[in-house]
């Protein structure tokens, strides 16, 4: 039979205890937060719309993680300004490919909502909007949330050298949490993550009700997971220098 190990008083002061308490808190969060939220967007949608939603979460999490896989080995995949922002922080990527980047997410996601207007004989462009009920502040904090969950996992699993077991996984990783977001924020503030991908839809409708709230919260959730993750749980002999030619 094992014997216990008890430890003493002491582990609470040592740095890896506190890391791994501050990263147990953090993963319990977002795992309650996703979960429930899930419970309470299957509570608030029935019939069609319940899959729906089902529908658009799981066509995002198959697109994320191929296209992640697509683009990693050249442009690093990032497919979201958010993503690139949380990415710069980091010093992953230089500030000024990230303005190049944000401009191509954008341009992309227009031409991809022009095009496919034309070929569905001028079908509507549906736009994010904040749910009935949402009020600006809400939808923000939702979109910080469910963005820093994204850019937690894509640090976890992509950028962190210490991902072990988890290696070439990070893009499948990554597109299940956007799938898992979209379920459990949906309903509410639509779950964006991408500022890219609701300034095309935008753009080509002309609506551009609560569009800020799709800027601003992606922008803080993505960046302020890239600060934390990069300086707080990444161990380097050295931290990278950003260049032109490097992503993640």
């Amino acid at each position: 039979m094992a014997k216990l190990a008890w430890g003493t008083g002491r582990e609470a002061a040592q740095p890896d205890c506190i890391k791994a308490l501050i990263v147990e808190f953090i993963c319990t969060f977002l795992f309650v937060f996703v979960g429930v939220g899930s419970a309470m967007a299957a509570d608030k949608l029935s019939g069609a719309a319940l899959a729906g939603l089902f529908f658009v979460g799981m066509a995002h999490a198959l697109v994320v993680a191929v296209m992640i896989s697509a683009g990693f080995s050249i442009s690093g995949g990032h497919l979201n300004p958010a993503v690139t922002l949380g990415l710069a922080v980091g010093g992953h990527i230089t500030i000024f490919r990230s303005i190049l980047y944000w401009i191509d997410q954008c341009a992309a996601s227009a031409a991809a909502c022009v095009l496919l207007k034309y070929l569905t004989g001028g079908l509507a462009t549906p736009v994010h909007t904040l749910a009935s009920g949402i009020d600006a502040l809400q939808g923000v904090l939702m979109e910080v949330i469910l963005t820093f969950s994204l850019l937690f996992t894509v640090y976890a699993t992509i950028v962190d050298p210490k991902k072990g077991s988890l290696e070439g996984l990070g893009p499948l990783l990554t597109g299940l949490v956007v799938g898992a977001n979209i379920f459990a924020g949906g309903a509410f503030s639509a779950a964006s993550m991408n500022p890219a991908r609701s300034f095309g839809p935008a753009l080509i409708s002309g609506d551009w009700t609560d569009h800020w709230v799709y800027w601003v919260g992606p922008l803080i959730g993505g960046g302020l997971a890239g600060l934390i993750y990069e300086n707080f749980f990444i161990i380097r002999s050295h931290h990278p220098v950003p260049t032109a030619d490097e992503n993640f």
